[in-house]
């Protein structure tokens, strides 16, 4: 796994997303972070950090990207990726709505 800067990361999501297109789908995950690398020990806690982070992860194939976002760039980041999402989501299929209808009321006439 590559752990990138927070702009580095969106324009290698973008080539993620260009390549996604024709070779397979993209995951992305987003969790809470705490600076952790390793496990918690048993025997006692380790004091809560003053700062929680925001690690954010994607997946194409074997292709692996992650970045750690800070609380103060959050904003920042988030119309940044907003953006990125908007601009590569054109790909989607639409839901057949008028097959869905007619499936739920032929169930409803049995």
């Amino acid at each position: 796994m590559v752990l990138l800067e927070n702009d580095t990361f969106l324009t290698e999501l973008t080539k993620l997303f260009q390549k996604g297109r024709t070779s397979g789908s993209i995951s992305l995950t987003m969790k809470r972070y705490d600076g952790r690398t390793k496990p918690e020990p048993r025997k006692g806690s380790l004091p809560e950090p003053h700062e929680y982070k925001c690690l954010l992860r994607a997946t194409l194939g074997n292709k692996k990207l992650s970045t750690v976002i800070n609380q103060k760039d959050v904003n920042k980041f988030q119309l940044a990726y907003a953006n990125l999402l908007k601009g590569n989501m054109d790909g989607l299929k639409k839901k057949d709505k008028k097959a869905a209808a007619a499936k739920s009321k032929s169930k409803a006439t049995q």
